[in-house]
């Protein structure tokens, strides 16, 4: 009997089409179509609102949600139990890498002043300062570090990277606060969860040299928002961040009129390969499920 498998995108079905024994059912965002009661896995659509994850609830045969996303926020506590959750975990890294390697050359070239002096009909010149051997510090140990540290190698940037725990190359998270003031860019690039929730705290952006630059592109709430809001007004450090907390902003947040802020709405991860490549990581993890095993990208 074949086990069916519903996908939120027409390409969601011809990435699957190779998996033995399975149907899969392309849905749309509120209407299942015929057969998806039978349901054993379930592939969000990006990104999931609240009816999406009621879905979960009408499936009395769903057995593993399958996310096209790293991040799980939403997902972890919304589940049946007894419901696997697995992640697309490596499929944004190379994006996302690219993603902070562009802010951070927008923002240290001055991108954003030549594009306003153009619009103004101004002929700006002036010199800039350079990523080139800047001291960078990932907060974070996973395929996203060694993406981003890929990315930096041929700005001759040192990278230093840290881990809850230690290991070879990797510093424990507790020689985090000695470590900051020693470099120029802070990464953040660890999961989103509770334990990491407020991680950049007004403690841990005090100890960031004057002129750093912070980059988030873990979850939003991995920042205390206030802190970075006062710390950027007061011209102190500057910040790169695809995700903040709230999201989306409401018109009136202070990180809108935020200075040496570089933002955009969660886009890091998006480009027009991403779709296709968190497809091929669902199916890996889809694969293992089906033949008994746990799929490697399990969250809970």
């Amino acid at each position: 009997m074949a086990v069916t498998v519903l996908v939120p995108h027409e390409i969601g079905v011809s990435a699957l089409a190779h998996l033995d024994g399975v149907t899969v059912l392309h849905y749309r965002r509120g209407a299942l179509p015929p057969g998806a009661e039978a349901a054993r896995v379930l592939i969000p659509d990006v990104p999931a609102g609240a009816d999406t994850v009621a879905l979960a609830q009408r499936l009395p045969e769903l057995g593993l949600v399958q996310l096209l996303t790293s991040g799980a926020d939403g997902w972890t506590d919304a589940l049946p139990e007894g419901v696997l959750l697995s992640n697309a975990r490596g499929a944004h890294s190379a994006g996302v890498a690219e993603w902070v390697l562009g802010a951070l050359i927008t923002m240290y070239r001055d991108f954003p002043v030549f594009a306003r002096a153009r619009q103004e009909h101004r002929w700006a010149t002036r010199p800039t300062d350079t990523l080139y051997g800047k001291r960078v510090l990932v907060a974070g140990a996973g395929e996203l570090a060694e993406a981003l540290t890929r990315a930096l190698a041929p700005f001759r940037t040192p990278v230093t990277r840290v881990a809850r725990t230690a290991r070879a190359g990797v510093y424990a998270v507790e020689e985090l606060p000695a470590l900051l003031p020693r470099h120029d860019i802070v990464v953040l690039a660890v999961p989103s969860t509770a334990r990491t929730r407020g991680l950049a705290d007004a403690t841990m952006l005090a100890r960031m040299a004057d002129g750093a630059i912070l980059v988030n592109v873990s979850g939003g709430t991995v920042v205390d928002t206030q802190a970075l809001v006062a710390e950027l007004y007061s011209h102190r450090l500057r910040a790169a961040l695809d995700v903040t907390d709230p999201e989306p902003l409401p018109p009136d947040h202070p990180l809108w009129g935020a200075p040496g802020l570089f933002l955009t709405p969660h886009v890091a991860g998006t480009s027009s390969h991403s779709t296709t490549r968190a497809y091929a990581v669902a199916a890996t993890q889809i694969e293992r499920f089906l033949t008994g095993r746990l799929p490697d990208n399990l969250v809970r």
